[in-house]
């Protein structure tokens, strides 16, 4: 019964409570008052309760009209937006965003910059992959993704395909846990002395991955696919490695982890590219979602620490 309630009847309903009467609700739908009470009556038969007091001049909600006018307001509303949001679609299309992240990427940056671009392009449909290594740039080449966000220092697949674009940075710190026996290790640490340890190493599952990985002091490696589990394989004391700053700056602050310093093995900070077909001419909204990510992640304070 509910299905044959329509959205003049409800309009109708709404128009009488906000005009406090028939034929202001009329007027104001430019529409004959006997329009009005036709649909106030259809919409009451359909619910089977009164919404109007029919005792009074002026048009005077039952307990039940009290109770269905938000809901009434709440689905003229989403119908709006629903027509708006077609609307749009209309005029410029449904835009489609596919890009994959490589896990490195600051997290927090990238939800910010998410949350934006669905703010600003409310009908895009976004394609979202988090990656490692060369996989971003995999994704590209097999056509699943447009865009990928690819570490610089990570080999390109096909250079005569994909062409990259500086995007942004990221500082990178050699970290273990205080029982590791590097944190009490004389300082600075020789890359020796690094080597007798378990180096806790991020790749991905591709053949012939190990052949590619940056910042290897040692063949004592465990090697993980998300950097999830290499932090927590780091907390654990069984191991070290290079994390971004931004995802450990809560463990060093805490103690969880320490800082290792290093003596003679420069690691510079993580240079982000944007890897794109060559001659792929990037959409409105891909261009506004790489103006984002390019953009310097806000400094955000430390848990329980006030600003």
């Amino acid at each position: 019964m509910l299905d044959n309630v329509t959205i003049n009847q409800l309009r109708a309903f709404v128009a009488v409570c906000d005009q406090g009467s028939f034929s202001g609700a009329a007027l104001k739908l430019r529409r004959a008052q006997s329009a009005i009470s036709h649909a106030i009556k259809a919409l009451e038969g359909t619910f089977d309760v009164e919404l109007f007091e029919r005792n009074t001049r002026k048009a005077q909600l039952t307990a039940a009209g009290h109770s269905l006018l938000p809901d009434a307001r709440a689905v003229i509303s989403r119908t709006e937006e629903m027509k708006n949001r077609a609307s749009s679609i209309a005029r410029t299309g449904i835009p489609q965003i596919s890009v994959a992240i490589d896990a490195y990427f600051p997290r927090a940056h990238l939800i910010d910059c998410l949350r934006t671009l669905q703010a600003e392009f409310s009908t895009a449909v976004t394609n979202l992959r988090i990656t490692t290594m060369q996989g971003g740039e995999s994704l590209v080449l097999e056509g699943v993704c447009a865009l990928a966000v690819t570490i610089e220092n990570v080999p390109e697949v096909n250079p005569d395909a994909i062409e990259r674009h500086w995007l942004s940075e990221t500082e990178m710190v050699t970290v273990c846990a205080p029982a590791h026996p590097l944190a009490s290790a004389p300082k600075p640490i020789p890359m020796d002395e690094f080597g007798r340890h378990v180096q806790i190493v991020v790749t991905d599952n591709q053949h012939g991955a190990e052949r590619i990985q940056q910042g290897v002091a040692g063949k004592r490696q465990w090697l993980v696919n998300d950097l999830g589990a290499k932090r927590d394989l780091l907390n654990a004391g069984l191991g070290w490695g290079h994390l971004p700053r931004h995802l450990v700056r809560d463990d060093l602050a805490s103690g969880r982890l320490v800082e290792l310093e290093r003596r003679a093995w420069h690691i510079g900070a993580l240079t982000f590219m944007i890897s794109q077909r060559r001659g792929y001419d990037l959409s409105p909204c891909e261009s506004r979602l790489v103006e984002l990510l390019g953009k310097p992640e806000p400094v955000r304070p430390l848990r329980g620490a006030s600003i």
